[in-house]
């Protein structure tokens, strides 16, 4: 009896091992899941469940449950897609995208501190000081990048797939897009944004480095700091005279932006 009674015992302990260690694999799954879907908002958002679902193999029920999560905990949102993005009849299906606080658990190393020194600088060398630190960084992020020698759609597109390679290397998640006569460069995730919210020499330098290495206008719709989902510049593939771009029209977000948020539902 005692014999049977402690073998009773022993398959007891490991049912409830089993159990646990078959929960502990569910929580890491679950996280692979959620992190898998969040990089993949900040890559492709505003993106719509459907498509996360088809790109990830995901069950839709599942999708909704990760979106559901991270809207309440106000690391992303959803809002209704615009009549030229809907596909067939019936209501606009929503799309989803990281909010700044989403991105922000991304990591925003240092802030305070880069925050702080660039302030200093300021009190020490002024506005221009400023200015000469932000062109330097951005030089430093394309550095071996030559501007382009021949002006032809196929050469200024190259040219921008290589700068979007330079950024995302830098930890900005950057791609390119062609779109009408031009393309596009997005940067999905800015490792700096919160620094640039205060310091907007930051985008004004960017977009002059991608203006002396394509050797054409190019023009900024939306930025991070300005609460947009990515920055995005655009290039035309048609080559346009270079024209001076102030600092304060250089990083303006792009004029049409939907708010609607909640929870998931399409």
């Amino acid at each position: 009896m005692k014999t049977v009674g402690l073998r009773n015992n022993d398959e007891g302990a490991g049912r409830r091992t089993s159990a646990a260690s078959s929960a502990a694999q569910g929580a890491v799954a679950e996280g692979h899941t959620r992190a898998a879907i969040v990089q993949l908002l900040l890559e492709e958002g505003p993106i719509t469940a459907t498509a996360i679902g088809t790109t990830l193999g995901l069950a839709p029920a599942g999708v909704r449950r990760h979106l559901d999560a991270l809207i309440d905990s106000g690391q992303a949102r959803a809002s209704r897609s615009a009549p030229w993005q809907q596909k067939g009849r019936g209501r606009p299906a929503k799309q989803y995208q990281l909010t700044a606080a989403g991105r922000g658990q991304l990591g925003h190393a240092y802030d305070d501190l880069a925050g702080a020194a660039i302030r200093q600088l300021g009190e020490i060398g002024g506005e221009q000081a400023i200015a000469e630190f932000a062109r330097k960084r951005a030089r430093t992020i394309v550095a071996g990048i030559v501007p382009v020698e021949e002006h032809t759609p196929q050469q200024t597109e190259a040219k921008a797939e290589e700068i979007a390679e330079a950024f995302t290397e830098a930890g900005f998640a950057a791609s390119t897009r062609k779109v009408g006569t031009g393309v596009q460069i997005c940067q999905h995730h800015c490792p700096v944004a919160h620094v640039a919210e205060e310091f907007p020499q930051l985008c004004q330098a960017e977009l002059e480095a991608f203006r002396d290495l394509l050797g054409t206008h190019v023009q900024r719709l939306a930025t991070i700091a300005n609460g947009d989902c990515a920055c995005t510049t655009h290039v035309p593939l048609l080559v346009l005279p270079i024209t001076k771009t102030s600092p304060q029209t250089a990083a303006q977000p792009a004029a049409v932006r939907t708010n609607d948020s909640g929870r998931s539902a399409e």
